[in-house]
């Protein structure tokens, strides 16, 4: 772990960098890769990242059935390959499962401490990326997007993430990864 800001250290997330969101399809992300390269040369600077799964729950409670109709190519189970983490720094280490957009919850809020750091990246910026850090400060932690670590479903959408975590300055810090590499 490296400290960066606040009373705590700082842990790197790396959000449901799969195959779903790689591939072509419903949830393809168009600049998957530029954001993996980008991850791959931050992972050295931390020492136990922690990599998150989207793994869809097969029951769909609630307003999921609803949310698989409009992706019905999603709706897949989750020990079909898709699900499979594609990032070459990935060596299987921490990785959290859940079938929720926002991965925050009690098993991050255990390995972060109040005022402790989440440096954010993966896809999407829109979804995963976004609810995970809103999330997390409102349980009191320090939050920096790696902006170009991060993709979105498109450009407006991931453009329009940033922007909107940046409303959130100084709980929300936006760098660039060269940036964050400049700092350590």
């Amino acid at each position: 772990m490296v400290v960066l800001r606040g009373s705590g250290t700082a842990r790197l997330v790396v959000i449901d960098m799969q195959e779903a969101f790689r591939r072509p399809g419903q949830w393809h992300v168009p600049r998957y890769d530029e954001a993996a390269t980008r991850i791959d040369r931050l992972l050295p600077l931390f020492g136990d990242p922690l990599f998150t799964r989207f793994v869809p729950d097969p029951a769909e409670p609630g307003s999921w059935g609803a949310y698989y109709d409009r992706w019905d190519q999603m709706r897949l189970p989750p020990e079909d390959a898709v699900w499979g983490m594609v990032l070459p720094g990935y060596d299987g280490g921490a990785t959290l499962d859940l079938p929720t957009f926002g991965k925050w919850g009690t098993a991050m809020a255990g390995l972060v401490p109040v005022g402790g750091e989440l440096i954010l990246t993966g896809v999407a910026t829109d979804c995963c990326v976004l609810s995970t850090a809103l999330a997390a400060v409102d349980a009191g932690r320090f939050v920096t997007v790696v902006t170009d670590a991060c993709a979105g479903q498109d450009d407006a959408a991931h453009d329009g993430a940033v922007e909107l975590m940046g409303l959130l300055s100084p709980m929300v810090r936006l760098v660039t990864c060269d940036q964050l590499l400049a700092d350590r």
